[in-house]
């Protein structure tokens, strides 16, 4: 740790409990993560544990006036794992305060596999094992069964010491544990060649496990790796550049962005246009065209122009910070399944030491053969490892996140996920969620015989000039993109609710509503037809009126977005109900609804909604996706809250997931990824127990013995990790 926070630390520490993150090196499973949780709970000035095998990381207020850092760090190295400090939230904040570059920590790179603790103790059993197996063949004489002596007593070593060690901090039952006793017993009956069998097939088990866990955690550390190292910051003072640590950047600070480089920060462009590459961030394969004013994300590339963008988020707080941080947080929680299967284990393990020590004592006390029985008992504890079971729904849960992150897809922990494939309703916000939440010109008529749509729209965009409205910022984009200049206006002024009033070269010009516009000028039969079919759309119309005569009307509308059709026809498909909420007027509702093919309640206040999702929500799971502060309130009440990438901060930091891209196809999308890991985990589960289910009753028939079943737990291991995996290509 940096000597910054290093004494801040200190200071901290005589003031009672203070926040530390490790990272825990060799955590790769549930039940690592367990035993972990557990030795560090039991101690004293000990609270707030959080411990995230995914990430490997630890995180826990410590009073070190009752116990010591170093005593610790020492239980954890005890339990056979290594522990490096990591930077908390506290230290990163101080140093952005003090405008230094956050803290690294005092991690050491991952050695490669081969030379990893497991891998080493791997390769010496093997080779002892080997040596035992040409020794018995060679000069069966010379040893006998001791030749496998050397090889059993090396991982009975090590993994006993690591099973007296978990014993001592409150987890008596561990694999550690298990695997100890049923070699030992195998020892002492004389079944050595299958004693070094199994600490060899279980090392392996171990390797394989940190292969599997290493895959997981690929996905998520290449997009940490996304944003670079450096940015080249333009001074302010006299407009040079000079290269800096992204991590150092400011609020405000402009940075300059080359053709090909990754953009450094969250920002927003100030000088410049180009297409960005957004796939890493969002999963968008289509580049996006960025101009002045549009926003950028850390980690997008930059394609063909140089751009200037000021910084508008701190590395500890863009958008990849925030997806690695949700991950993160979302990998911690506990789903409702694997917490149930956590209980589940803790009374299933001893029932099941106590099942193996029953069928190894209780036959022989009725007559049987004691070394047969034993033999079996000590199988059965192999059988009883509960590590395949606890691993069968983390696995598929920090799979199905990362597969999620890496298209957009962010869901903010395992019951969330587990929750959107049961919905059977999503109700969604209108504007900006299925509409763009930007009007536009939609429609430009013309009534006067002198009149043009060019014209028309003209005078339209030379009297909205000075408005801030929707509708007069759509005319004058309109006006803009068709290349219309902007005419001259004096002693403009609004009527609230009406109409926008100028003199334009001479002539008084009108934009007023159609009720409004009545009032100055007669609008024809044909025309009042036009007028009312244009709002049964769901448009609104302002009549443009210059002196007493009407020239034209201009309709405008909030379109849905591009995917909207298809994705409410995607969950269609999914069997799932698409309702609209709208606080919107209920024709322009029943408009863009019929348009959509979903079902409408319009004229909704925030308090309406809320209402009508507790009615939807009593009768089955239900989704809710917004984007605005006024969403906030239903997004918290539903079953689920989907929240759009573009929508406020209130809803994002309220909502239980988030679709980055904007699209509303991305929910079903959801529901298809949270269906999929649901059924992972049912096959996992199915996985687990049914090649213990088998193996425990060919171990009691005699047909298999101890290496089989040592194979069927590492096997049940590796094939529930393995079958996890498949998630990351969805």
């Amino acid at each position: 740790m940096n000597q910054v926070a290093g004494a801040d630390r200190t200071a901290l520490s005589t003031n009672g409990p203070q926040a530390l993150r490790y990272r825990v090196k060799g955590m790769d499973c549930p039940t690592c993560a367990g035993k972990i949780e557990t030795a560090v709970s039991r101690l004293p000035g000990v609270a707030e544990v959080r411990v995230n095998y995914g990430s490997q990381v630890l995180d826990l207020a410590l009073d070190e006036a009752s116990t010591p850092r170093t005593e610790l760090e020492g239980r954890i190295e005890r339990l056979g794992y290594g522990v490096a400090p990591l930077p908390t939230a506290a230290d990163l904040a101080m140093a952005q305060a003090s405008g230094g570059a956050p803290p690294a920590g005092t991690e050491e790179p991952e050695p490669p596999l081969w030379r990893s603790r497991k891998a080493l103790l791997g390769i010496l059993i093997s080779a002892l094992f080997a040596a035992g197996f040409l020794v018995e063949r060679i000069a069966p004489g010379l040893a006998g069964e001791y030749a496998y002596w050397p090889g059993a007593l090396v991982g009975l070593a090590y993994y006993g010491r690591r099973a007296a060690v978990a014993a001592f901090a409150g987890t008596p039952f561990s694999i550690e544990m298990l695997m100890s006793v049923a070699t030992a017993g195998a020892l002492a009956i004389h079944a050595a060649e299958e004693a070094a069998i199994v600490v060899l097939l279980f090392t392996i088990g171990e390797m394989l496990e940190v292969v599997a866990a290493g895959r997981a955690r690929a996905g998520i550390k290449a997009l940490a790796a996304l944003v670079p190292k450096t940015a080249r910051l333009v001074d302010e003072a006299d407009g040079t550049i000079r290269e800096v640590a992204a991590a150092s950047l400011a609020i405000g600070q402009v940075v300059v962005v080359r053709p090909g480089d990754r953009v450094p920060a969250d920002g927003v462009i100030t000088d410049g246009a180009s297409s960005l590459d957004e796939s890493p961030i969002t999963g968008e394969s289509v580049p996006k065209p960025k101009e002045v004013g549009d926003p950028v994300y850390a980690g997008s590339v930059n394609a063909d122009g140089a751009l200037q963008v000021r910084v508008t988020k701190t590395a500890a707080d863009n958008t990849v910070a925030r997806i690695l941080h949700l991950v993160e947080e979302a990998q911690a929680s506990k789903s409702p399944t694997a917490r149930f299967i956590d209980r589940f284990s803790a009374v299933y393990t001893p029932i099941a030491f106590v099942f193996a020590a029953a069928v190894a004592v209780v036959p022989p006390l009725l007559g049987a053969d004691w070394g047969t029985w034993i033999y079996r008992g000590l199988a059965l504890l192999l059988i009883a490892c509960p590590c395949a079971l606890v691993l069968s729904t983390p696995a598929a849960i920090a799979s199905g996140l990362a597969a999620g992150a890496r298209r957009g897809l962010l869901v903010k922990g395992g019951a969330a996920l587990e929750v959107i494939g049961r919905v059977r309703t999503v109700a969604f916000d209108k504007t900006g969620t299925l509409t763009a939440g930007r009007p536009r010109v939609s429609d430009i008529l013309v009534f006067a015989p002198d009149a043009s749509e060019r014209s028309l729209l003209g005078l339209a965009a030379a009297v909205e000039s000075g408005s801030s409205h929707p509708i007069a910022r759509a005319i004058l984009d309109r006006a803009s993109a068709d290349g219309v200049p902007l005419r001259p206006t004096r002693d403009a002024r609004a009527i609230p609710g009406k109409a926008v009033q100028a003199t334009v070269m001479g002539q008084t010009v009108l934009v007023a509503s159609p009720r409004h516009a009545a009032e100055s000028t007669r609008l024809g039969p044909e025309a009042e037809r036009a007028v009312a079919d244009l709002e049964a759309h769901g448009k609104t119309v302002v009549i443009v009126v210059r002196g007493a005569e009407a020239l034209g009307a201009i309709a405008v509308r909030d379109e849905p977005r591009a995917d909207a059709a298809a994705g409410i026809s995607a969950l269609r498909k999914l069997g799932v109900r698409s309702v609209m909420l709208t606080g919107d007027n209920r024709r322009t509702g029943e408009a863009v609804a019929s348009e959509l093919g979903l079902d409408v309640k319009a004229e909704l206040l925030p308090q309406d909604k809320l209402a009508e999702i507790a009615a939807l929500k009593a009768a089955a799971p239900v989704a809710m996706v917004g984007d605005g502060i006024n969403d906030a309130p239903a997004l918290a009440a539903a079953s689920v809250g989907i929240a759009m990438g573009g929508g406020t901060d209130a809803a994002l930091e309220t909502a239980d997931a988030a679709v980055l891209n904007d699209r509303v196809g991305d929910v079903a999308a959801l529901v298809s990824l949270s269906r999929a890991t649901l059924g992972n985990i049912r096959q996992n589960v199915a996985i687990a127990l049914g090649l213990k289910a088998v193996f425990l009753v060919t171990t009691i028939a005699g047909i298999t013995g101890l290496w089989p079943a040592i194979l069927a737990d590492t096997g049940a291991t590796v094939l529930v990790t393995a079958n996890a995996l498949r998630l990351l290509r969805a």
